[in-house]
């Protein structure tokens, strides 16, 4: 059933023009998101021989500066041998406070000189955004504004990762395309915004079940392939005081395989269901069977 949902790593690239170059949309991604890149400062071939075993062909790795940019390279450089793209994980709720531009315009200069200084080989194949603009404090007390701010700096971000010939993804609830937005961007529903700017999305569907999970995202996946683009299905394994249905945690992984299989049946042939992501590798390495 695991080979339903992997069906091999392969990329299709549908071009589309617009005001900030061209995009490519990746099918049959295999994500998960690496938030401690310590672990391949001090274990890089570990680290790549669990991705490996787990069939992973994307990886999203946040980006910390204090980490020496060799590692980067060598990680990246290695991955790609093995057959993976990574992408530059980084971003918090606070980036769309009035002065959240400055954490975004570090993080695309440390990206700027890195592309630049790096071989084909080492370079990053996009930005990975996780930002989550409803645990800022402004979206409960100036909601308008504060959707207005995330979607300024997702339009940033766009222009941004276009002129370092990278692709712009973003992390998004499943509950967006319940958030109605009017502004000078226009008017609509936000998670189609997202998906419409955005090269691809990775939904956080946090559910534990494949019937909760293929439910929650058909409106997504039916935006994505309106615009040509996919959306990713992102999953849980980390223990969480949340409710009983939202991670994978207590069923483990063998269960968690089968329902993802049955999500990516499910989706099977359909154009803007672009994959799973399983979120994160700490815990997934440490997931019982």
């Amino acid at each position: 059933m695991k080979k339903i949902m992997i069906a091999g790593v392969w990329l299709v690239f549908m071009l589309t023009q617009n005001s900030f170059g061209v995009q490519a949309v990746e099918k049959d991604t295999r994500g998960t998101w690496l938030w401690n890149p310590w672990m391949i400062n001090s274990d890089e071939a570990g680290t790549l021989a669990f991705l490996q075993s787990k069939n992973v062909n994307k990886v999203y790795v946040q980006i910390d500066e204090d980490i020496p940019v060799n590692v980067y390279s060598d990680f990246i450089e290695k991955a790609g041998a093995a057959g993976m793209t990574i992408y530059a994980l980084d971003g918090a709720s606070d980036w769309v406070a009035p002065k959240g531009f400055v954490k975004q315009d570090r993080l695309m200069n440390w990206l700027t000189t890195y592309q630049q200084q790096a071989t084909p080989s080492q370079k990053f194949t996009g930005v990975h955004l996780d930002v989550e603009p409803y645990l800022y404090s402004g979206w409960n007390t100036n909601h308008a504004a504060t959707v207005k701010s995330y979607q300024s700096l997702l339009h940033k971000a766009k222009a941004s990762t276009a002129a370092l010939s990278l692709l712009l993804e973003v992390d998004m609830p499943f509950w967006f395309d319940e958030i109605l937005y009017k502004n000078t961007y226009g008017k609509g529903v936000l998670a189609e915004w997202v998906i419409a700017n955005t090269a691809s999305v990775t939904l956080m569907a946090y559910r534990d079940s494949a019937a909760m999970i293929t439910e929650l995202v058909k409106n997504e996946v039916a935006y994505a392939e309106k615009y040509g683009k996919v959306v990713v299905v992102g999953i849980e394994t980390d223990q969480t005081d949340e409710g009983d249905n939202i991670s994978f945690y207590e069923e483990g992984e063998t269960y968690m395989e089968n329902e993802l299989a049955t999500v990516a049946a499910y989706y099977s042939g359909i154009q803007g269901f672009g994959g799973i992501a399983v979120h994160h590798v700490d815990s997934w390495k440490t997931m019982k069977p």
